[in-house]
Parts: structure tokens; C-alpha cells; sequence
């Protein structure tokens, strides 16, 4: 542990460093749980860091796409920033036109976490999220544990408790280029998703309820396809969203509860890395960088420009506290939430 920086307001961050056998290394900090960085070996073993972020604590406390944070209470979108729980209405802040996202105005990922330590290949960090935070209720007792293994793969598990009824969606943002972050678009990069279906969106970008096949879209990354190749398709929701902001229902068919199944893989030419993520989570929204607009200078000293990073964000479906036909998110006192998802690193 070391110290990152000062908030504005006078707290201390601390920054943590895993780093396995392999040489692989994941950078995290307490404010907002944020992976500042991943560096992962390419074919010829040479390691770069495959993470977009910055080079200070300024810049993650300053206005940002949410680079590598958790984000809850409720990852994604919650339509009209507004939902009904047990007969009872919640207003929440409204971040994104008249959505909430992400949690609200000041979400998890511009929280400070307590964080600890194990043996160089563990962090575990804490946040109590007090009832009436951002407009949801109870108080919310939450853990999110980085864990480094000896085969490249970073597991994230999640954990929360609640003392009174509330919804929960957890996710990490980290944006990707398996080139290495700086080194340009994500274009070539060629994706692979496990999805048979995905939730089609307004012009709010809130799912309407339907759950569209993927079959002849711009959507069916079902075989090997780069990202590009759809990133800039007249498909109406690709224009709508500018690029893949979407939601893809995962095939768990034959997974028991709680199994990790292959959610994606990305495999990137040049380096010739591979990520694989596997997930116990019924969705998983990709996102194509399409609001990156050089107006922030990453790691590296590089502006990043639309599509020079993606996202895979491991999550319960976007507004499903007002979409009783999705999966629930509700999470009750006496239950446990657990999630887990592995972002796992090799080479061809």
C-alpha cells in the first residue's frame, strides 16, 4: 500500500499494487474502487497496460466516463430516474438526461472504500452506502475483492447486505484496448459474445422490455467478428446510441445458480492477447467508447478519441426495478447479494 493523492476535500487515497508470478500486475485505489491500471504480457512477452484511466487523482475526481470504477448502488440505466418498491415511490438523482446512471450524481465510484491488503494477490474493499443515499433505501453494507491468480485472471467478487428492501446492480467499468492503452482504436479488435438475445433501447437508451434475437443484426457476435464492423451500421439502435451501448443476455442454459459461465472473449491481432470474461451475472452490457471525444489525455499522455477502449460491464439487466419481466434486482434483509465475474488474460 502507498499513498495516491489528497481529495479536495483533505481525505488520503491509498493505492494498491497485485502482482503474480507471471509478472502480471493490476493497480487499484480506494477512490472508487478504480483499476488504474492492467499490464498483461503480449505474444512476444512484452507487458503493457491494457487498462484506459489517468495519472492522478484529479483527474479521477474531475468529470470522467467512470475509468475502471464500481458503480452501484445501480450500475446502468434506471429510466425516468425514478422506481416502486413494496408500494413505496424512490425519486433518484437524474445524472443522465432524465435517467438516472450509474448510481446517481455522487455513485460508488466517487466514493472512498476502506480498503486491505493480503499476500501482494488481494484487496478487499468496503463502503457502507447509509439509507437514503442517492434516493435508494437502506442502509447498504457492500464488499467488492480483487483477486490476482497465477493464470492472469483478475476475479472481482461482489458482496452487500441490506437492512431494509432495496435494488442492487454492481458492475466494474473498466474500458479495454488489448493493444494497450493510448495505442489507438478498438476497431480490429474481434469479439466474441455468448448471447443468443439482447435488450433493444429507446432514444433514452432505457430498455423497452423486449428481448430481441440477435439473429441477422449487427448484434450477433455469436461467432468471431471485429467490433468494428458494426460500431458504424445503419442498424436504428446503432444510430440511436451512437455505437454498442447495449445489453446482451447471456446463455446460461446448463450453468446451475451461481456458476461461472463464458460471458465474451476479445482477441486483439497485432498483440496477440487474448481477454476472456466469465461471469455468474444474467447480462452483460458492451460498450464501444462511443463518448470518448479527445477531451481527456489517458496514462499514457495520449487524448483517447471515440472507440480507443470498450467495455464489458458484468451486470443485471438496465432498468429492471421497472421491468418486472427481467430478472429482479431486488435484494431483501436476510439475503445476500454475491456476484462474481473473471477477467482472464493470455496469448495466442
Amino acid at each position: 500500500m502507498r499513498d495516491y493523492g489528497t481529495t479536495k476535500d483533505g481525505q488520503m487515497i491509498e493505492a494498491y499494487t497485485l502482482r503474480n508470478a507471471a509478472g502480471m500486475e493490476v493497480k487499484c485505489i480506494s477512490f472508487g474502487g478504480i483499476l488504474t491500471s492492467i499490464n498483461v504480457p503480449d505474444r512476444q512477452g512484452r507487458f503493457a497496460n491494457v487498462a484506459l484511466g489517468f495519472d492522478s487523482l484529479a483527474k479521477y475526481e474531475a468529470e470522467h466516463p467512470y475509468f475502471g470504477a464500481i458503480t452501484g448502488r445501480y450500475a446502468n440505466r434506471i429510466g425516468g430516474g425514478i422506481f416502486s418498491l413494496d408500494g413505496m415511490e424512490y425519486k433518484l438523482f437524474k445524472n443522465d438526461g432524465d435517467n438516472s446512471l450509474h448510481g446517481g450524481q455522487v455513485g460508488f465510484d466517487k466514493r472512498i472504500w476502506r480498503a486491505r491488503e493480503s499476500g501482494g494477490v488481494v484487496v478487499e474493499m468496503q463502503y457502507r452506502s447509509p439509507d437514503g443515499e442517492e434516493g435508494y433505501p437502506g442502509n447498504l453494507d457492500v464488499s467488492v475483492r480483487y483477486s490476482l491468480d497465477e493464470d492472469n485472471g483478475l476475479r472481482i467478487d461482489y458482496g452487500a447486505e441490506t437492512d431494509a428492501p432495496t435494488v442492487l446492480n454492481l458492475t466494474n467499468h473498466s474500458y479495454f484496448n488489448l493493444m494497450g492503452e493510448g495505442e489507438g482504436t478498438i476497431y480490429d479488435h474481434i469479439l466474441t459474445l455468448n448471447a443468443d438475445h439482447y435488450t433493444p433501447t429507446d432514444a433514452n437508451q432505457i430498455p423497452t422490455g423486449e428481448i430481441a434475437p440477435v439473429d441477422g443484426s449487427p448484434f450477433d457476435f455469436r461467432r468471431p467478428k471485429t467490433i468494428g464492423s458494426g460500431q458504424r451500421s445503419a442498424h436504428r439502435q446503432i444510430v440511436m446510441a451512437q455505437g454498442y451501448d447495449h445489453n446482451f443476455v447471456l446463455n446460461r442454459a446448463g450453468l446451475a445458480a451461481g456458476e461461472l459461465g463464458l460471458a465474451a472473449r476479445v482477441y486483439e491481432p497485432r498483440s496477440g492477447r487474448f481477454m476472456e470474461v466469465w461471469t455468474n451475472e444474467p447480462g452483460v452490457q458492451f460498450y464501444a467508447g462511443n463518448f470518448l471525444d479527445a477531451t481527456l489525455v489517458g496514462t499514457s499522455g495520449r487524448l483517447y478519441r471515440q472507440s480507443d477502449g470498450f467495455a464489458l460491464e458484468t451486470q443485471h439487466f438496465p432498468d429492471s426495478p421497472n421491468k418486472p419481466q427481467f430478472p429482479s434486482t431486488v435484494l431483501r434483509p436476510g439475503e445476500r447479494f454475491e456476484s462474481t465475474t473473471v477477467y482472464r488474460f493470455s496469448t495466442d
